[in-house]
């Protein structure tokens, strides 16, 4: 079941097409392109997923890199989401902050560090629902991964999702079509402490009006039970999310019941038996969208070399969209085999 109908990106004509069976060798040299191809799920080009702005050049989650990424050509920007103590939504990847701020070099804020738990074990830091709003403002965000250039660290504020449907509106007004991809971190323990994610999610992309703009939306959780809700309530597509091990995940088809995709993790993907054209050609076959994540530039998996390989094998395996770190580079790629 293709859930609802409510996808709205790029396609124009009529869907699904017929998928194609891929067989032969794909070993190509390196920088070879790949000649071995099969159709997207709509038949349109990949989407490029903007993961967390150009967080490859800046520091993710801040306006200034979803900006970068806007100018780099990307159809989509990406933000995680958490919520403040006041109950207002912000771009974070993480709940907790010494990693992405300045937070620890913040004496005011020496008290709020504490112990909570992430992914089942103790962790002490600071966490965003500990501070109101205007507190978080007074941080400054950093580059979170080794290796990346650290110049813009310090510079830039943590932006609300009001403010980064703002920018998806402003660029939508002068032309270029852009669309927002906004991931749900955490929502059942944000609900567990009053803070109702869900609805300020929905209420913040009603206000903005989207729609009347033909910007497109996607919204993503690894959570099942919040995507469900979504699908029934609202219009808005809605895209699964899948670790690399999960023995509880649904299966394809018991996602296919309420969502319009799925985000499965590269490595997930790429193990699955027969490989990763034989996982999209399984989702599709569901009438699920692909978007694999995350591809960077700067972090390739053993026996590649270079990321225009790796680009080119999830193309020509048949991705929907992919989620990446250096939107420029993508789409090169994708456009080069258009």
């Amino acid at each position: 079941m293709w859930a609802q109908g409510r996808w709205r990106a790029f396609a124009t004509g009529a869907l699904p097409l017929v998928l194609i069976a891929c067989g032969g060798d794909m070993t190509t040299a390196p920088g070879q392109r790949i000649s071995i191809s099969r159709d997207t799920l709509t038949g349109a080009p990949p989407i490029i997923i903007a993961h967390r702005g150009a967080s490859g050049l800046y520091p993710e989650h801040t306006l200034e890199a979803y900006e970068v990424a806007i100018d780099q050509g990307a159809d989509f920007i990406e933000p995680d989401l958490v919520m403040t103590s006041d109950g207002v939504l912000v771009a974070r990847h993480e709940r907790y902050l010494s990693l992405s701020t300045d937070v620890e070099t913040r004496p005011e804020f020496a008290e709020r560090k504490t112990v909570k738990q992430i992914n089942g074990r103790p962790l002490e830091d600071w966490f965003v629902e500990d501070f109101s709003l205007s507190e978080l403002k007074s941080l400054r965000a950093r580059q979170t991964r080794a290796g990346r250039s650290q110049e813009f660290d310090d510079r830039f504020a943590i932006p609300t999702f009001t403010e980064i449907l703002g920018l998806v509106a402003i660029t939508n007004q002068t032309g270029q079509r852009l669309g927002v991809y906004p991931e749900l971190k955490d929502p059942s323990y944000f609900a567990s402490i009053g803070l109702d994610m869900r609805t300020a999610v929905l209420d913040a992309l009603e206000t903005a009006d989207l729609r009347s703009l033909n910007a497109p939306v996607f919204i993503q959780s690894f959570e099942p039970g919040v995507l469900q809700t979504i699908a029934e309530t609202s219009p808005w597509p809605v895209i699964q999310l899948l670790p690399v091990q999960d023995a509880d995940a649904p299966t394809l088809a018991e996602i296919a019941v309420y969502a319009d995709g799925v985000g499965p993790s590269k490595a997930l993907m790429d193990d699955h038996v027969d490989g990763a054209g034989a996982f999209v050609s399984r989702a599709h076959a569901e009438g699920l969208l692909v978007h694999p994540y995350t591809y960077r530039d700067d972090a390739l998996p053993g026996g590649v070399s270079n990321i225009q390989d790796e680009l080119n094998a999830a193309f020509a395996a048949g991705v929907d969209g992919v989620f990446v770190d250096f939107p420029a580079t993508a789409v090169a790629v994708r456009d080069s085999r258009s």
